[in-house]
């Protein structure tokens, strides 16, 4: 599954941080900060991408503030933060009056708050907010994959799902397939009923009701998924968020929530899976425990029929995953997705017309690792065009998870742009030399200097600490590529 995106800074944080010393002065007291940008043009729109709190002395302000502030507006700014001195020695009132006019939140930024400050604290606090979300849909997926275990499992999962999204979960049916009598919910599901205008049935329910206006939105909105159209789909009604996500053999697992956090895509995806999982004819039980588990990163301890070795394998090529799962003596197979995945416990052999990545043998409770190892060896079977690669990477790179490993990274090294990445790597790998760091990246050696003084201070890190140029350096191995 895909990491949640990095949640905004509400600009509230900012307002309460007493380092900062940040006022606010008109507009909404309320806004989502998404970035950072500092400028003094007189019409700053165009390099705005949308969600940023924009600083600015007003250097080039002009007798226009109104225009300034509708072109912000539009360009999409959170708010304005405006630093007096040395240019103003007070928020001129023009502005803050257009600001009050077009509900842009304004902000005073005091003489002795530099502007690299408050970036510095956004960047800080976007890393921290990533970091919580991740964790919550890391615990989120450990009850979700231990309700799939239970003896009802759609209802342990949907209730699970509701709970943890605090909304309404439900399991439709395909609107083929679905009778007259199946559009109401079961009866424990607290959900209100609705005319069934799609033919599409509600077979479980669980959570806070939903009124016929939501009802019948969520049906609408379940055609678009249930006829293979689309995986996802998304919409709102009556100030509900509402989501549907496709599930084997037509289903569609249906969601009602009064708000929306950057992880619950995460959280609903992995729902959707284990839907698929439990609701398929095959694998079935025990077998789709150790499935749901190995594609959840949870443990298959409990559900794996003994201590192994496992193996984890990842392939590309072949047209019959079903015949390569044969040919392996496993029924675990995952054909969705990038590359099949399986799991068995016989030391897999090359395949015709496959290309395989095969893990280290396993344990039940090292499935994780080994399936982060089976990825990547698949990719060096790919590059070295071999029929199969086995996992052979030594050091630390090979005991932490690929997924833990990039969610670090990207937290550790969120307050830096692209550049700054480049340039912080390219040191490092040149042992801290201005000279050979500057030849490799084609500038002046004094550009690399300020780069690398300015990803110190956004970082707030010794460099001359051989530890952090450690981390620094296995982060930046490990984070997407700029």
């Amino acid at each position: 599954m895909e990491a949640p995106p990095t949640p905004p800074v509400p600009l509230a944080a900012l307002l309460a941080d007493r380092e900062l010393g940040l006022r606010h002065l008109a507009g909404p007291a309320e806004a989502d900060v998404h970035g950072v940008h500092a400028s003094e043009m007189a019409d700053p729109s165009p390099y705005l991408l949308g969600g940023e709190l924009l600083l600015t002395a007003g250097a080039e302000l002009g007798a226009d503030p109104d225009g300034y502030v509708s072109r912000l507006v539009a360009a999409g700014a959170a708010a304005l933060g405006f630093g007096v001195a040395p240019v103003h020695e007070e928020v001129p009132a023009a502005l803050a009056a257009a600001c009050a006019r077009y509900g842009l939140p304004l902000v005073e930024v005091p003489p002795p708050t530099p502007f690299t400050a408050v970036a510095r604290s956004v960047w800080r606090l976007m890393a921290q907010a990533r970091t919580r979300e991740l964790r919550r849909v890391a615990e989120v997926q450990q009850s979700l994959a231990a309700a799939a275990a239970r003896p009802d499992p759609v209802g342990a999962v949907l209730a699970r799902l509701a709970a943890s999204l605090g909304g309404w979960a439900a399991l439709l049916t395909p609107p083929a397939a679905a009778g007259p009598g199946a559009a109401g919910p079961a009866p424990s599901s607290g959900a209100a009923t609705a005319p069934d205008t799609t033919g599409a049935g509600i077979v479980r329910a669980a959570g806070a009701g939903v009124g016929e206006e939501v009802l019948g939105a969520v049906r609408v909105l379940a055609r678009r998924v249930a006829g293979g159209a689309a995986a996802t789909a998304t919409d709102a009604a009556g100030g509900t968020h509402l989501a549907v996500y496709a599930v084997g053999g037509g289903r569609v697992l249906a969601l009602a929530t009064p708000a929306r956090a950057p992880g619950d895509h995460t959280i609903a995806s992995i729902a959707a899976v284990l839907l698929t999982l439990i609701t398929a004819e095959r694998p079935a039980g025990a077998e789709a425990a150790a499935l749901a588990r190995l594609l959840l990163g949870g443990s298959a301890a409990g559900a794996l029929g003994g201590p192994g070795p496992w193996y984890a394998v990842h392939a590309r090529g072949g047209a019959d995953p079903q015949a390569l799962a044969a040919a392996l003596g496993t029924v675990l197979l995952d054909p969705e997705g990038p590359a099949v995945r399986l799991l068995t416990d016989r030391e897999p052999a090359p395949q015709p017309g496959w290309r395989l990545g095969v893990s280290a043998p396993a344990g039940p409770d090292a499935l994780p690792t080994a399936d982060a190892q089976a990825r990547r060896a698949l990719d060096r079977a790919e590059a070295a065009r071999t029929p199969l690669a086995r996992h052979t990477e030594p050091g630390l790179a090979g005991l932490v998870g690929a997924a833990e490993a990039r969610a670090h990274a990207e937290a550790l090294l969120a307050p830096l742009s692209p550049a700054l990445r480049d340039t912080l790597r390219a040191w490092l790998a040149h042992h801290g030399s201005w000279d050979r760091s500057a030849a490799a990246l084609g500038v002046h050696r004094n550009t690399v200097r300020q780069r690398i003084t300015r990803a110190a201070a956004l970082l707030g890190l010794d460099l001359d600490d051989p530890d952090t140029r450690m981390e620094l350096w296995f982060a930046l191995t490990r984070a997407p590529e700029s």
